[in-house]
């Protein structure tokens, strides 16, 4: 059994989602030595998430963030959390809803996912900083 961990921390990315599977690989070339086994991604913070969803056409990224906005307003009356501004507390129950971790699994030195399927960091703030994730790969 092999085990292996690291914190990584993204660059700075614009509100909406973005795919980071190559980055996520790329930070984990360990991937290529594992026949049989499991990689998670954990994120470490409370106004972001991690999905997973399509990696080719980038206008479901863009409906993604369209329609969370529609189903998670700003600027509601009944939010009390408002003093880091406006999208702090959607960004909170945006984060929730979606999840702070992935967990893929990985076969013959690659990623098992299917063909159109990439891992999202959903970034809902307007000025979210850098991310912190923590990449775990188990497997023999």
């Amino acid at each position: 059994m092999k085990i292996y961990q690291r914190e990584i921390q993204l660059n700075e990315y614009r509100r909406g989602y973005h795919l980071i599977t190559d980055i996520l690989v790329r930070e984990m070339p360990e991937i290529g030595d594992i026949i049989t086994g499991q990689f998670q991604v954990f994120l470490k913070h409370t106004s972001a998430s991690l999905t997973i969803n399509e990696n080719a056409d980038p206008t479901v990224r863009l409906d993604f963030e369209t329609h969370i906005n529609k189903m998670i307003p700003e600027r509601m009356s009944y939010y009390k959390h408002n003093y880091e501004g406006d999208d702090d507390m959607p960004a909170h129950i945006k984060s929730s809803i979606l999840g702070c971790q992935v967990l893929i699994p990985v076969t013959n030195g690659k990623l098992n996912m299917g063909i159109w399927q990439g891992i999202y960091l959903g970034e809902h703030r307007n000025c979210g900083g850098k991310r912190k994730l923590v990449l775990t790969l188990i497997g023999v």
